[in-house]
């Protein structure tokens, strides 16, 4: 199969490099020129713009930072829709709004061509290794066909429902993650104001309820102070902003995420949001006037 990948940036590029090496041919486009060279020293091909990708691939990907990229990237001039044809298939594996997925898939549909919605999980890490989640909105035959495409750059690939039905997940993904490290952030506060090592209530819980792969992944950077990215604050931002103009959209209230997303846009102002999203902890050392860090 030959696979178009147009957005090769943290996240594309080692999934453009994974499905390289499953044996697939690809052509890789970004307006980042360098992130390109990088899929082409790994054995790929350099694509033009959106319409030259497509016009020379069975499928193309996806991957860009939220719904105005996509649109821009499918339908701008030289853009992919210009490029395709009937038969073809786009997946969009950017966490975007689950409603433009929805308008994307319709307008696609109308040329003839297959669109799957299919956001992932798991950070640069696990892009690299080949290990994300991905979660798929589509047609249940145009998944088939696709599945073990996406199986190249993941651990799991799971249908979750019609178009848009992915960026739901992902949403959903998304809130209880940043609510997982607001609470764990918090209780880790209680118990440094009260004497008491947060590292040891992190071994002391860790199997119990209160666990979970956040915890894990988490503590270690909350623990070190090492707020170097695997997702950027920043970008959890996009996403709970994609949480809270859904939610609205279908009269759902969501007062957890809108308070995750407060204590991100405090950190944004005081310039930490491309620090990683465990960094939520600083929020609370700022108001605590306290580190979580031994002292």
């Amino acid at each position: 199969m030959k696979v178009g990948f147009v957005g090769l940036g943290i996240m594309g590029k080692p999934m453009a490099i994974n499905v390289l090496k499953a044996g697939h041919q690809v052509v890789g486009y970004d307006r980042n020129t360098s992130n390109i060279a990088s899929v082409v020293e790994a054995g790929g091909e350099e694509g033009k713009s959106g319409k030259d990708v497509a016009q020379r691939c069975d499928v193309v990907i996806t991957m860009l930072p939220n719904s105005p990229n996509v649109e821009s990237a499918l339908f701008d001039k030289d853009g992919i829709a210009e490029g395709l044809s009937a038969g073809k298939a786009v997946i969009d594996m950017s966490s975007i709004a689950p409603l433009a997925s929805r308008d994307f898939g319709k307008r696609l549909g109308e040329m003839g061509v297959d669109f799957l919605d299919a956001p992932v999980s798991g950070g640069e890490p696990k892009a690299v290794d080949g290990t994300i989640a991905v979660m798929v909105g589509g047609d249940e035959k145009v998944f088939a066909k696709y599945e073990d495409l996406l199986k190249t750059m993941a651990s799991t690939v799971t249908l979750v429902g019609e178009i848009g039905a992915g960026n739901i997940t992902k949403l959903a993904n998304q809130m209880i993650v940043a609510i997982n490290i607001a609470g764990i952030s918090e209780a880790y506060s209680l118990a440094k104001k009260a004497g008491v090592d947060p590292e040891r209530v992190y071994q002391a819980i860790r199997s119990g309820l209160a666990g979970s792969v956040v915890m894990d992944q988490k503590s270690e950077k909350i623990f070190s102070g090492n707020f170097d990215p695997g997702f950027r604050i920043e970008l959890h931002i996009k996403d709970l902003q994609n949480v809270m103009d859904t939610s609205h959209g279908i009269n759902v209230s969501a007062p957890f995420s809108a308070l995750a997303m407060e204590i991100m846009q405090s950190l944004k102002a005081h310039g930490h949001e491309k620090e990683d999203h465990s960094a939520i902890a600083e929020w609370y050392e700022m108001v605590n006037d306290m580190k979580l860090q031994k002292d």
